[in-house]
Order: C-alpha cells, then sequence, then structure tokens
C-alpha cells in the first residue's frame, strides 16, 4: 500500500480536544498533491497519527454551512 501524502494549506480552528491530546480539527489540506480540499478529521498531539474524516470541496463546506445555518441550538 503506497503512503499517503498530505500538506496541510492552513489552519483553520480545533472543534474539540479530548483528554488523550487529539485534537478534531477543521483544516484546508492537499491529498496526494490534488488541490486543497477542507477536511474535518482528528489529528495526535504530535500530527504523526490521524482518524478517518471528511474532506468537503468549497461548495460542499457552503452547503454544509447553510444547513448549519438552519439548527436552532
Amino acid at each position: 500500500m503506497s503512503e499517503i501524502k498530505y500538506e496541510i494549506i492552513k489552519r483553520i480552528g480545533v472543534l474539540s480536544k479530548s483528554d488523550s491530546g487529539w485534537t478534531k480539527e477543521l483544516n484546508l489540506i492537499s491529498w496526494n498533491d490534488r488541490d486543497a480540499k477542507y477536511d474535518i478529521r482528528e489529528w495526535s498531539p504530535d500530527r504523526e497519527r490521524r482518524g478517518k474524516g471528511a474532506t468537503l470541496s468549497t461548495e460542499e463546506l457552503s452547503a454544509l454551512k447553510e444547513l448549519l445555518n438552519t439548527i436552532e441550538l
């Protein structure tokens, strides 16, 4: 299995942090030298490991933002 390459283009923000130090973050990431996309996933404190996540295009992120704006908390 080939190694997955990634480059964090922009760190946008931390959504949460666990007691073990892992953080769930929203970042702009280029995966395997492709165009950067928005990415939500968990990262270990040393950034050597990452959890499964969701990658969104600009259009998908915009649609998600609109959906979230309809939710009353």
